[in-house]
């Protein structure tokens, strides 16, 4: 009965691939002491001012159907919020609220590729986006980043030598969740260019562009500031990073106001819209928030500082610093799959993090660090790491017996 259930299943749907992250946060349940930093996200709760907001209008009774592009207030928030960031001016009726980053992926992918389409990125990559366009029923085409200790380097001839007349588009997450990597204005205008002559649209997630440690600017190069308002470009953004609200799933697309019938449609038909409270929360995240970001920014910033010190010239070790994001992505010098170190680190250095191999085959031999924590969280994941390095160095044939630290 069971095998006759699943045969009649899409394929897209049964083939949609695990998660290897989730597959070692379930290797270390119920296992004591773990330093958690495999998951991309920050340790702070989402703060006072944002919940409030929330409960507010829960208790003003705002708790019915709402506007499928989302209520006005947030939009126009929105808007001034890129105006903040990129200091021209932005037309609210560019950007719609959706449930989460997640969603606005999911959205954009099946609104420009389907069955027998091509959808380009460069990897490594988180694992969402390329399983978002294998559910779409269309195929992700990976482009292997190349991994230089002075930084990860994207092939643009590579990029481009990979489209075809199947290619709908190309995914460019900027700064990078894994790798850290940032596009230089360069490397973008030579992105757009080539989406501009070839009516190839790009899927751009700039999640992580306030989380940017390059010289002379505050944020991470952005499409925003090179492109046409008609120009072939989804962005795709969430609340969950910057200000600690992953679990509230809100997020938006922003695209040219002339779709903006056909993203109201497909909300429709899925979510339906996001709940209004949410939406208030998310407008005083935006109006409020601004220190708080700067809060979390910091923090990465001092992780990212303790691990780049620590682990300096340590020859056991390859990793690139990263130029934005708050990940850490490295491997061991000698070991071409990470996903074995992954467990070995939960059971003799209890530390976890997340194997490279989940984003994708280029990544197979890194393992990927979270660093938006606690600075006493981020000594503690060093101190075991540097012991567990030294006790390996030592004695690399036998299971290590590490003290809990």
């Amino acid at each position: 009965m069971q095998s006759s259930i699943m045969s009649s299943l899409r394929a897209e749907a049964i083939d949609a691939p695990a998660s290897q992250i989730i597959e070692i946060i379930k290797y270390a349940d119920g296992k004591d002491d773990i330093t958690p930093l495999w998951a991309g996200q920050g340790v702070l709760p989402t703060p006072d001012f944002i919940c409030d907001a929330a409960t507010r209008s829960l208790a003003a009774g705002e708790t019915f159907y709402t506007y499928q592009r989302g209520i006005s207030e947030l939009r126009e928030a929105i808007a001034r919020y890129h105006e903040r960031l990129y200091g021209r001016p932005f037309d609210p009726e560019r950007f719609f609220v959706v449930g989460s980053g997640m969603q606005a992926i999911q959205m954009a992918v099946r609104m420009v590729a389907g069955p027998g389409d091509e959808i380009v990125l460069p990897t490594p990559a988180w694992p969402n986006l390329s399983a978002a366009v294998g559910i779409a029923s269309a195929k992700a085409v990976e482009v292997p980043m190349q991994f230089r200790p002075e930084g990860w380097h994207l092939d643009l001839d590579a990029l481009f030598g990979a489209c075809t007349e199947r290619t709908k588009a190309i995914f460019i997450n900027s700064p990078s969740n894994p790798t850290g990597w940032v596009a230089d204005e360069a490397e973008l205008r030579a992105i757009l260019a080539f989406a501009r002559e070839k009516g190839i649209w790009i899927i751009a997630d700039e999640i992580y562009t306030r989380f940017y440690y390059g010289e002379g600017r505050d944020t991470a190069p952005s499409f925003y500031e090179i492109m046409d308002e008609d120009d072939r470009i989804l962005f795709v953004n969430s609340f969950s990073k910057n200000w600690a609200m992953t679990g509230w799933r809100v997020g938006w697309i922003s695209a040219p106001p002339a779709m903006g019938d056909i993203i109201e449609n497909l909300i429709q038909y899925s979510t339906s819209g996001v709940a209004v409270f949410m939406q208030r929360a998310a407008i005083a995240a935006l109006e409020d928030g601004e220190a708080f970001v700067a809060k979390q920014i910091e923090q990465a910033r001092v992780g990212r500082s303790k691990l780049l010190e620590a682990f300096e010239g340590n020859n056991q070790l390859r990793f690139a610093a990263p130029k934005g994001s708050f990940y850490f992505f490295f491997g061991l010098a000698d070991e071409p799959d990470a996903w074995p170190l992954t467990k070995q680190l939960v059971d003799e250095a209890k530390v976890g993090l997340a194997p490279g191999f989940a984003f994708g085959q280029s990544g197979c031999a890194f393992m990927r660090l979270c660093f938006a924590t606690t600075s006493e969280q981020m000594d503690r994941a060093v101190m075991r790491l540097n012991r567990w390095l030294s006790a390996r160095d030592a004695m690399p044939e036998r299971v290590l017996d590490l003290e809990q630290a």
